[in-house]
């Protein structure tokens, strides 16, 4: 192979390496926006809910850890039984595939609501209640995506 063949032929390598990588960011914006989805809303309705009723503060967290993580493995589970895996099968993908993102979304979610002046004590009719809801899940996201990316840069697809 001549010099110049060589180098065509690793210039051509190497952008096909960089389209690789850049088709890695849609999938892992794509994946933590479906997280967020199921997860953010099981967390915001597991807060609604226990703000509602007044619950204390540790049951209102575990309520909407709990609900959040139904809502990420529900929204998970489907698509893979769709594609026609039993139930069992489906739930051990979302878990390996999907757990990671959820525990991450989640507890960033979780401490962003502790950690934020006014919101564990808001009533529903209060502006820094969905103020906080709105920053926890964006912080969420934020927390999820590098794990999304990382699993997306390897080659570990969810199935939405």
């Amino acid at each position: 192979m001549s010099e110049h063949e060589h180098h065509h032929h690793h210039g051509h390598e190497h952008a096909q390496t960089e389209k690789q990588q850049e088709s890695v960011w849609p999938f892992a914006l794509s994946a933590t926006f479906h997280c967020l989805l199921g997860c953010g809303v099981g967390e915001v309705a597991g807060m609604i809910i226990s703000t509602a009723l007044h619950m204390d503060n540790v049951s209102s967290i575990i309520l909407a850890v709990i609900m959040g993580f139904i809502g990420g493995f529900a929204l998970g589970v489907v698509p893979w039984l769709k594609h026609g895996l039993s139930f069992v099968e489906a739930t051990k993908k979302v878990l390996i595939v999907e757990g990671l993102s959820i525990v991450v979304m989640e507890t960033a979610q979780v401490l962003t609501e502790i950690y934020t002046p006014g919101v564990m004590s808001a009533h529903l009719n209060e502006p820094i209640f969905w103020w906080g809801m709105l920053l926890a899940l964006a912080a969420g996201f934020v927390a999820a995506l590098p794990i999304n990316y990382w699993f997306a840069k390897r080659g570990v697809r969810h199935v939405h």
